[in-house]
């Protein structure tokens, strides 16, 4: 009975290590924002990207939201309302036309209870590329 209470705890104590290190540092929006973008180099901000060649998005809470358009991640910080982004919002873009541009606003619905939480107020777009391989 002592061995198999033993084992337990030993168990018990492998597993909780690695959450009490996960729980030590909990990157911040900017430490994960800097990782995604890894290797990346910054261009000119520019003030629209084209909706129709747009992947996917990913929100960085409190902070951007970066867009994937082929190779190219634009950064997107926007002027009003980043404090609301987070994991748990979805994004409602009313574009007019075929692009999206610094002046449009992207509503924000919580994911559970799929009720309006705010809108934010699109800034300029960041490129961020890998740099080309010399020879």
């Amino acid at each position: 009975m002592k061995m198999t209470l033993a084992t337990l705890l030993a168990g018990a104590a492998l597993f909780a290590a690695p959450v009490a290190n996960a729980q030590r540092h909990r990157a911040t929006p900017e430490e994960k924002l800097a990782k995604l973008l890894d290797g990346r180099v910054a261009g000119k901000p520019v003030d629209c990207i084209s909706l129709s060649m747009t992947g996917a998005s990913q929100v960085i809470d409190g902070t951007a939201i970066v867009y994937t358009l082929g190779n190219t991640l634009y950064v997107n910080r926007p002027r009003g309302g980043a404090d609301q982004l987070d994991d748990n919002s979805i994004l409602v873009t009313n574009a007019f036309g075929s692009q999206l541009c610094s002046i449009d606003t992207v509503r924000l619905i919580d994911r559970t209870s799929y009720f309006p939480r705010g809108f934010v107020s699109l800034g300029e777009f960041v490129p961020y590329t890998r740099p080309k391989k010399s020879n």
